[in-house]
């Protein structure tokens, strides 16, 4: 039995001294009200109404109980409030790739407070987003999908150590794409002085946990061997800090965003490759009732896993010659 609905009958009925008017103020059948009363009569064992008037009448027994029903639906009213309160106010947590920049975070948690909620971001890997956001402890996470089935793509390329020399190099070769047949061993130049016909040693490509997705490692695996390159190259960098400290000692190059270059103070151009590229959708879990993603806060997440950057990239105009590097490198 529905305590609380056969106890808004039994008040309503009290109030309006009418079946059919308590009825329509509840929104119920007329008979469906009876059925309800007649069952709490049966439960407390006694008439809660005189039925033998004109007017419905309230019996001893009815007015007895009469405070304690409405004291019962006040309290269930109360908890009702509370627990739709506690909903809307609640932390949710969001799950985003460890290399977004605080500015970018700052950012999605405004875009949550705009819609009166409270978001906590946390850095996690990508298959541990999936899963958390799978059995409902992330409300909303960023998911790593392929590039070409995603709604925003990420444009991942190779960061270098900047030139030593610092001199601008040519407007015609900035932000040119890379391709990984430039990495290839080559052999030093017969007009060298140290020409000896050897071939240079290229320097390890470091992937970092972001791109640790069995779709993305295959693809680049792929890509490597397409291109000649070593199986060996392509190595995992580790933790972030080491491998751009591998990075901008010039002893390795990383592949990684745009944003993650720049912060850091390295030299970057895009993969030409796009399928190399990375792939996001923004979604919610069905477990704490997130619901669909607000587009302000699908937005700002895309933003802050850097989607976006290849039309920054082309245009902006201290882009380095990273293919021209790379290549010196080997």
């Amino acid at each position: 039995m529905d305590l609380l609905a056969h106890l808004e009958a039994y008040v309503a009925t009290v109030d309006e001294t009418s079946f059919s008017r308590a009825a329509d103020r509840l929104g119920i059948a007329q008979p469906l009200l009876s059925r309800r009363i007649k069952t709490l009569e049966a439960r407390f064992g006694g008439l809660l109404f005189d039925r033998s008037r004109r007017q419905v009448a309230t019996t001893e027994l009815g007015l007895l109980l009469l405070p304690y029903a409405r004291d019962v639906l006040d309290r269930a009213l109360r908890l009702d409030q509370v627990a739709r309160s506690a909903q809307r106010s609640q932390t949710r947590a969001v799950g985003v790739p460890a290399d977004c920049a605080p500015a970018a975070l700052a950012r999605v948690i405004r875009a949550g407070a705009e819609r009166g909620t409270t978001l906590s971001v946390r850095e996690l890997p990508p298959g541990e987003r999936e899963a958390r956001l799978a059995d409902g402890t992330l409300a909303y996470a960023l998911l790593r999908v392929p590039p070409e089935h995603a709604a925003h793509r990420v444009p991942l390329g190779l960061a270098t150590a900047p030139p030593l020399d610092a001199h601008p190099l040519a407007d015609a070769r900035r932000g040119r794409p890379v391709n990984l047949e430039d990495l290839r061993p080559r052999r030093t130049g017969a007009g060298s002085a140290t020409a000896t016909g050897a071939r240079t040693v290229p320097l390890p490509i470091l992937t970092l946990t972001e791109d640790d997705v069995p779709y993305a490692r295959d693809r680049l695996a792929r890509a490597a061997a397409r291109s000649g390159l070593p199986e060996q190259l392509v190595q995992p960098g580790g933790p972030a800090a080491t491998a751009l400290a591998e990075t901008l000692a010039g002893r390795a190059v990383l592949l990684c965003g745009e944003p993650v270059a720049r912060r850091h103070g390295a030299d970057w151009a895009p993969l030409a490759d796009a399928s190399l590229h990375r792939g996001y959708d923004v979604r919610a879990t069905p477990r704490q009732g997130a619901g669909d993603v607000p587009q302000r806060l699908s937005e700002a997440l895309a933003a802050a896993a850097g989607a976006g950057t290849a039309v920054q990239a082309a245009r902006r105009p201290q882009a380095a010659d990273t293919t021209t590097r790379l290549a010196a490198h080997g």
